[in-house]
């Protein structure tokens, strides 16, 4: 039979999972908001690690609004750890990308 091993697949398959899996536990990924009133830090596994607002922000008194800033950092930082995700995935697929990703 010609050189098709279902075990040695799914072998590297595995192993490349668990590279894209450290290189995730690696990453930090900071994004901000409101020009820069919220900022917030983010792993690679999309585990929220930090949330900095600024004192001005605060002062405003505007909870709606700093509520709002801080869905959008957090939601910047999600897309951006997808896109580090992506990069990431593209490269050790050898550049053949995921559909759908």
């Amino acid at each position: 039979m010609g050189g098709f091993n279902l075990q040695e697949m799914l072998a590297q398959a595995r192993q490349q999972a668990e590279k894209l899996q450290e290189k995730m536990q690696q990453i930090t990924i900071e994004a901000s908001s409101g020009g820069g009133s919220v900022t917030v830090r983010m792993s690679g596994q999309k585990q929220l690690l930090s949330v900095s607002i600024e004192p001005d922000v605060v002062k405003s008194g505007d909870i709606e609004m700093i509520q709002d800033l801080v869905i959008a950092a957090v939601n910047e930082a999600s897309r951006k750890v997808d896109e580090a995700l992506k990069s990431s995935l593209g490269g050790m697929l050898g550049g053949m990308g995921l559909p759908g990703m």
